[in-house]
């Protein structure tokens, strides 16, 4: 009898091996608390991927899609975001210093314990973006342009005086 069943069960469990396969969700990639400085990721399509705790430093970025991604804790410092969408991102606790977001898209992006001075955000897009009151003074001082791709100005995103 167990000569029997063994086959079944080996196909049984094959199947819902498959259809948990199937099913799960795909391209969802984990880098965290990896070292990938000067790392190139432009033009890339990394959504809902995490970065949780990883060492960006210098990494490139431009262009690629980075909606629901997480940098929690990330180092971000000197990275080109770039006409990159970054929309719903998490950067919390992220170190932004030096980071260029030149014509990125940042709406809804959560933001309330980072250092980014240095930064550059001509034309980047802040609409419904969470962000500390003394980094949106901060980030109010320097804003300039209009986004490419929503047509927003990143001043009035932040709701500037």
């Amino acid at each position: 009898m167990v000569r029997f069943l063994r086959p079944i069960l080996s196909i049984a469990l094959g199947a819902l091996l498959a259809l948990t396969l199937f099913l799960s969700p795909a391209g969802a990639i984990s880098y965290n608390n990896r070292n990938l400085a000067e790392s190139d990721f432009s033009g890339q399509d990394l959504r809902d991927g995490s970065f949780d705790h990883a060492n960006l430093r210098g990494s490139d970025f431009h262009g690629a899609n980075l909606e629901g991604v997480r940098f929690f804790s990330a180092n971000l410092e000197g990275a080109n975001f770039r006409g990159a969408n970054l929309r719903n991102a998490d950067l919390e606790s992220a170190r932004l210093t030096r980071a260029d977001f030149t014509d990125a898209v940042l709406e809804g992006v959560f933001a309330t314990n980072v250092l980014i001075k240095g930064a550059m955000i001509d034309g980047a897009d802040f609409t419904d973006a969470i962000i500390r009151s003394d980094v949106e003074k901060y980030l109010c001082d320097i804003a300039t342009g209009t986004n490419p791709v929503t047509g927003r100005n990143t001043r009035d995103t932040l709701f500037c005086p």
